[in-house]
């Protein structure tokens, strides 16, 4: 397998579960800017959407969409625990989770990155990624995961975005739960190697 991916970017969540998993895979890193990747090809010719994760699985068969690349890598070793066995109750409740911080917050947060967001629009975003963030504390309570007391896909792929949070000067002091949340991830070992390999930590 290889994985493409954009430091920081939302392929950080499936590199997190190839760690936390140990499972074999290469990486190649694309500028999202040029659309190249390091070895020097073209991204648009991997993935036309133009945009990472994209994983290249064994038989040259390309996955795309963080939250089907997520649950695929769980799959492959389902002793992990990193996501429910398929078709039970617990499965699609991580599934549920999957597409709550795909679109809920994920795609909120996108449009912060753009340079020239107007300021009445960046108000609107941060007023509605607040009632998600109340949502988020709610749920999370006093468990350390999102799933309860084990790590899932999940937690990798909420940890990545809410990681943008300084970087988009969002505040996430009021949310407490959030911050210590964060702060709790951010030292596992899968984490720290994952975000070592992408030079965001040393």
């Amino acid at each position: 397998m290889k994985l493409y991916y954009s430091p920081s970017a939302c392929s950080m969540a499936p590199h997190i579960v190839l760690r936390q998993a140990e499972l074999d895979c290469d990486l190649e890193k694309v500028d999202l800017a040029t659309k190249r990747t390091s070895s020097g090809r073209d991204f648009a010719e991997i993935n036309p959407k133009g945009y990472v994760p994209a994983l290249e699985l064994d038989d040259g068969e390309i996955l795309t969409e963080a939250a089907v690349i997520l649950q695929y890598l769980a799959d492959r070793k389902p002793e992990t625990g990193l996501a429910p066995q398929a078709g039970t109750p617990a499965r699609y409740r991580l599934m549920e989770w999957l597409n709550f911080i795909a679109s809920e917050l994920h795609k909120q947060m996108g449009p912060l990155f753009k340079p020239g967001i107007v300021a009445e629009w960046r108000e609107n975003q941060l007023t509605l990624l607040g009632q998600r963030f109340d949502y988020l504390a709610g749920r999370l309570g006093s468990a350390p995961y999102l799933m309860g007391d084990r790590f899932t896909v999940a937690d990798a792929y909420l940890f990545t975005v809410l990681n943008w949070s300084p970087y988009l000067k969002i505040d996430l002091r009021p949310w407490p739960k959030l911050t210590d949340y964060l702060a709790r991830i951010a030292t596992l070992p899968a984490v720290r190697q994952a975000m070592r390999e992408e030079g965001l930590i040393t």
